[in-house]
């Protein structure tokens, strides 16, 4: 599983708008936004890495500050590589994985109803209350609707929950698929709609309608004990390991 993942990380890395291959490397940047969440780099699985390659993917990022994720089994040699270019860990991370075998699927609760956003205005909404439920309020702009319709277009899923009353209350949304892998992302809440089981709900709507188009294995983190329930009712389980690294 940890070599199918790195392909599909790498591979979704390449769909990027403005993204660079260096080396064993594929950076994939986004010029419309400086968020390094986005823009990050990750290696070609099993390839050979050199002191060299990481002083060319430095070089590549063009400033930005080098950021890479991957499945560490993946890479075994290149931490310390990057320890000796002066990178520092930022988060060692458990992956999950789902099957259309493992979903459990999820009660929409009363008073709430998951839809798919489709005109701007809704992804806006939508991604409005994804930041401020990851603490980084403020509305999206176009490039932040651009870059989600990139996404759906080439079989990314998103999925929101609103009010009955239609006021955004969460949503989360997938990368672009690849090899019959897909990373699920973006989970959130609004707080005044939290502990309602809205998370799990929306979690699982994402699995659903990527099982329903084939996919074969969904897969995400977990960013805290309250998330990894969450993930691990609605079938998520423990699947391998991770590595955040950068050098600011």
């Amino acid at each position: 599983m940890d070599l199918r993942i790195q392909r599909a990380v790498y591979a979704n890395l390449c769909t990027r708008p403005n993204a660079v291959e260096s080396g064993p490397f594929v950076l994939g940047l986004d010029h419309g936004t400086d968020s390094p969440h986005i823009n990050y780099a990750t290696p070609a699985p099993g390839a050979e890495i050199t002191a060299a390659d990481v002083a060319d993917l430095v070089t590549a990022f063009a400033g930005r500050p080098p950021r890479l994720e991957y499945v560490t089994s993946c890479a075994p040699g290149l931490e310390k590589l990057l320890f000796d270019a002066g990178f520092a860990v930022e988060a060692r991370n458990e992956y999950l994985t789902c099957t259309p075998a493992s979903l459990v699927a999820q009660p929409v609760p009363v008073g709430f109803e998951l839809f798919v956003p489709e005109t701007d205005g809704e992804i806006a909404g939508v991604i409005g209350v994804q930041n401020e439920a990851f603490g980084s309020p403020g509305d999206a702009g176009p490039a932040d609707i651009d870059r989600q319709r990139h996404v759906s277009q080439r079989g990314g899923v998103f999925v929101a929950a609103r009010t009955t009353d239609g006021r955004y209350a969460g949503g989360g949304g997938t990368v672009v698929p690849s090899d019959g892998i897909c990373e699920i992302g973006g989970i959130a809440v609004g707080v005044a709609h939290r502990g309602r089981g809205l998370a799990g709900a929306i979690t699982a709507g994402i699995a659903g309608r990527l099982f329903e188009a084939g996919i074969e294995v969904a897969w995400l983190e977990a960013g805290g004990d309250d998330s990894w329930r969450v993930y691990e009712r609605v079938g998520f389980r423990p699947a391998g390991q991770r590595l955040y690294i950068a050098k600011y």
